[in-house]
């Protein structure tokens, strides 16, 4: 059966600051562990005024110490923006506070423009191009000290932290497969390759040591709501987000509207970029959910909904674990 997961951005409502979109994730994982959601991840954005979670690596352990048994992770680390090394030590520190309970997934985009990546990296030294051997490198330091090993990752060393790649390309997908990681496709801002990148995956997988078989995990943009009409006005925050960010006018999460100022030129751009999004009342989410599952076969949905009422959203969630249950139930029944 499809593990049902969830993707938070810590999103800073219009008229919000970042504590209250930090106190509001903490409460939705909490939400999430109720409902049985499999992991709650993070992701990594810099010098972005809409997200809260640009320390990624502290708002895990902000989740994770107000939860119980959910997994909680990075979805994900920009590796390209730090050394392998603290990463190894920021997340070996989380495993060692939260003992089975952390994920490590990692991405080779900066997170943000390239001015900001220029600060974050002060050197320039790290590039997308290290990607792979960064991958290899925080692997040596989560697995077991070897003679003569001269650095370490402490905590870290011996811990064997879970990575995972992300993407929203193939080679994401190349990678994972040659690596034997888990694989996880941004489908639910990037879902041009999808398809192609999952069959790439599972064909070229090889397994290893922490993965006999390919996992493949898929984004999904949920936005459910008692009707149709009420869905789709909240999802005009999400759609006015990106139009935002096309026009290179980034800011926080804008309330929905009835009508939504853009041209028909940005609208078709930004319905592409959300192509993989589920928008409708309880039978509309299942059977968008159901489509999703049946098209990719995917191994686990890493569902997320930018929707800026805190309660809205945390309906919309419960929503999506009702359609997970009830598919669920379908499929036993056969």
């Amino acid at each position: 059966m499809t593990r049902f997961s969830i993707l938070d951005l810590s999103p800073i409502p219009a008229g919000s600051h970042a504590g209250v979109a930090l106190q509001n994730t903490l409460d939705l994982a909490r939400h999430a562990e109720r409902l049985g959601y499999h992991r709650f991840w993070l992701a990594e954005h810099h010098n972005m005024t809409g997200i809260a979670s640009a320390a990624t690596s502290v708002v895990i352990g902000h989740v994770a110490g107000g939860t119980q048994t959910i997994r909680v992770g990075s979805g994900g680390i920009m590796l390209p923006n730090h050394a392998p090394l603290v990463i190894a030590e920021q997340f070996g520190t989380l495993e060692a506070l939260y003992p089975g309970r952390i994920d490590l997934g990692l991405g080779r985009a900066p997170g943000t423009d390239q001015t900001t990546a220029r600060a974050l990296r002060r050197d320039l030294q790290g590039s997308a191009d290290s990607f792979p051997d960064d991958v290899a490198e925080l692997q040596r330091y989560f697995a077991a000290p070897v003679e003569g090993q001269r650095v370490r990752a402490v905590p870290g060393a011996g811990l064997n932290v879970p990575l995972y790649i992300l993407g929203s390309s193939l080679y994401g997908a190349q990678l994972a497969a040659a690596m034997g990681l888990p694989f996880a496709f941004a489908s639910h801002f990037a879902p041009d390759h999808l398809l192609t990148a999952l069959r790439l995956y599972r064909s070229q997988f090889r397994a290893s040591a922490v993965l006999a078989r390919p996992h493949a995990m898929v984004g999904v943009n949920v936005f459910g709501a008692p009707t149709n009409e009420e869905a789709r006005f909240l999802f005009t925050s999400l759609q006015q987000q990106f139009v935002n960010l096309r026009r290179g006018t980034p800011g926080q999460l804008p309330p929905p509207v009835e009508q939504i100022a853009a041209n028909e030129f940005e609208l078709a751009g930004v319905s592409h970029s959300l192509a993989c999004s589920v928008v409708g009342d309880q039978e509309t989410v299942r059977a968008g959910l159901a489509s999703v599952i049946e098209q990719t076969g995917a191994d686990e949905l890493i569902v997320t909904a930018q929707i800026y009422d805190h309660a809205a959203r945390l309906r919309s969630f419960e929503m999506a674990a009702q359609a997970r249950d009830e598919l669920k139930e379908a499929a036993a029944g056969r």
